[in-house]
């Protein structure tokens, strides 16, 4: 138990979000954040600040990917259906935008420097263990981001979290609190468990008992609504191979690319901030003073440790390791660039305040060759040419499919042909019927009761289709003999777990009066469990929940009694006969686990307080 609670006392405060920053990306587009001109309709308005549907459809998309995550790789997102998510997914981002406005609101900040630290120790963006500015650049280019968008979504996430660990940060406890929990979290019961079979072999059900349940319950046993669909599918890929590049071409682009590749410079700092306890001249003069100890012949990095105000790097003597063009503040980073190796700058105005910068290290840039870059300056030029073709042929087909009544014509004018699915019902199937657009396509009006073709459909960025719906199989009452077995089975456990519990309330009840005569010649039937704690192994869970809501014998040679009935039917009558107090006192590691757990817990109740206090005072409205 103490492992899980060290494990949970770490709370979110203890762990880094660039995880989830870097799933977001993966996960949204660069319009879904940054550019929502494609749909500008409101989803919600928070005090005053708009939430597009744009925005809302991507937290939709990101939860539906989460969830699927979560439940494993065999479980069928499609069933995640938007109506289902988006009440939630609202509420998300909802939640957020007060939050971020709540951050502002009260002066949080995340300084430059700051956010630079975070992206130059991003595993992510690291080679061999140090950062890698064309790795960077590739990771966020690759997924739509400009190092400046990608700032400012950071920065967001590190203001949201600077508020949330201000709020559980200051969750306390006191050590009769710690004590109190400890005592409980450590004591142990002495228990016995009857268990009353549930024996569903031994029950009996009439041909009449399934009858009555089969009329009785009509609405369950139907066929499912299914569709058979017919479909035109359209891929990226095969047009690869009807485009081409000239060398001319490749070597201009190989020349655009290593253009881009700049000079690495490691650099080290000293940071005094200008905030709202120190001002701008008091800053200055402090750094002032700094540089003159410099000029005396005091060590750089021994003076960043000791007067340095950016603590991602003042540990390690101010060094910020090597980064290239763009990383830093642009004054930073010119001061930066006119040093020449060794050198140190004068003070340096930031945004954020006074710098001492010392050039370090000076790395020239890895140029790769054409010939290792040939194949992917080849995919990357023919995918310029391959994308013009595939949206000219995909507005055809959509254009031929809208002015068509079957699919045949479609493909053909496409060079395509005409598939088949299997039967698939509104919980989705195989292959493209797993896909939910495919789903709400195929039982539209437009193509369910009206027969036409569907729109456009977008399976991913490499697929799109049309269909239309071949045959239509409405629900049809099963017929008995088809479900008969199941409903048997179901009777069955039903009767068995009914007189399993009869038959342990008629003994709960005599060991409840003192009756002696109750369990004779049963003790064998008895399992007893010595000193069980709350995780104990080898007993059902449902089982431990019981016996610890169960009260203290008021005498230490009586027992008292309760009962629970387990998933399987089974009917368990418990004898609860004594309760432990741990007898070793808690050492000084220990009680620590515990505090952190209990304050932690107290700091997530006060943040859903919080947020509870910001949505009930907070201007909303849904449309």
């Amino acid at each position: 138990m103490l492992q899980n609670i060290r494990d949970n006392s770490q709370g979110w405060i203890a762990k880094t979000i660039i995880g989830l920053i870097i799933m977001l990306m993966a996960l949204t587009g660069i319009e879904a954040i940054f550019n929502q001109s494609g749909n500008q309709q409101k989803a919600a308005e928070v005090n005053g600040e708009t939430i597009s549907q744009a925005q809302l459809g991507q937290a939709i998309n990101m939860q539906r990917a989460q969830l699927a995550q979560q439940l494993g790789g065999n479980f069928d997102s499609s069933l995640l259906r938007d109506e289902f998510l988006r009440a939630s997914a609202l509420n998300g981002v909802i939640d957020r935008t007060l939050l971020l406005q709540s951050a502002k609101r009260s002066g949080f900040s995340y300084s430059a420097s700051a956010l630079d630290q975070v992206i130059l120790q991003t595993p992510e963006f690291q080679a061999d263990g140090k950062f890698d500015p064309i790795r960077f650049d590739q990771v966020i280019r690759n997924m739509g981001y400009s190092r400046l968008q990608f700032r400012q979504l950071l920065e967001q996430e590190m203001l949201i979290g600077q508020l949330r660990a201000g709020i559980i940060g200051t969750g306390f406890v006191t050590d009769q609190q710690v004590d109190a929990f400890a005592r409980l979290e450590r004591q142990t019961r002495d228990f016995g468990m009857y268990t009353i079979t549930a024996n569903v072999e031994a029950m009996a059900v009439t041909d009449e008992d399934i009858q009555h349940y089969y009329e009785a319950n009509a609405g369950r046993f139907r066929s499912p609504e299914q569709v058979v669909a017919e479909y035109v599918e359209l891929k990226k890929d095969v047009f690869f191979d009807q485009v081409s590049v000239n060398e001319s071409q490749i070597k201009a682009f190989y020349e655009k690319q290593i253009a881009d590749l700049g000079e690495q410079r490691r650099a080290a700092h000293i940071l005094i901030e200008v905030n709202d306890k120190i001002s701008d001249e008091q800053a200055r003069a402090k750094i002032e003073d700094i540089h003159a100890r410099l000029e005396k012949g005091e060590d750089f990095a021994t003076l960043a440790k000791q007067e340095s105000q950016d603590p991602g790097s003042a540990k390690d003597g101010g060094d910020l390791g090597f980064a290239g063009p763009g990383v830093y503040d642009p004054t930073f980073e010119k001061a930066l660039y006119a040093l020449k190796e060794g050198e140190i700058s004068v003070p340096v105005r930031s945004a954020f305040g006074w710098h001492l910068i010392k050039l370090l290290g000076v790395q020239a840039p890895e140029i790769p060759t054409l010939e290792s870059l040939r194949p992917e300056l080849v995919r990357q030029l023919k995918a310029e040419q391959v994308e013009q073709r595939f949206v000219e042929a995909s507005k055809q087909l959509e254009s031929s499919a809208y002015e068509s009544a079957d699919l045949a014509q479609p493909a053909q004018e496409s060079g395509l042909k005409v598939e088949t699915t299997a039967p698939f019902g509104r919980e989705g199937g195989e292959g493209i019927a797993a896909n939910k657009q495919v789903i709400q396509a195929a039982f539209s009006d437009q193509v369910l009761v009206d027969g036409a073709n569907s729109d456009l459909i977008e399976l991913d960025p490499e697929t799109v289709l049309v269909l239309r719906v071949k045959e239509h199989r409405k629900p049809e009452a099963l017929p008995l003999n088809q479900v008969k077995d199941g409903i048997a089975k179901q009777l069955k456990h039903e009767k068995a777990t009914e007189k399993a519990r009869q038959d342990g309330q008629g003994l709960l009840a005599k060991l409840q009066g003192k009756d002696s005569a109750a369990t004779e010649g049963d003790s064998a039937n008895w399992q007893q469990v010595e000193a069980a704690a709350r995780n104990q192994d080898g007993v059902d869970p449902a089982v431990l929940q019981a016996v610890f809501r169960m009260p203290k014998p008021k005498d230490k040679n009586l027992s008292s009694y309760s009962s629970v009935t387990l998933n399987n039917g089974n009917f368990v009558v418990l004898r609860l006969d004594g309760v432990s107090a741990p007898e070793e006192p808690l050492n000084a590691e220990q009680k620590q686990e515990y505090r952190r757990f209990l304050a932690s817990r107290a700091g997530q109740q006060d943040f859903s307080a919080f947020m509870n206090k910001i949505r009930s005072t907070a201007e909303i409205e849904r449309f």
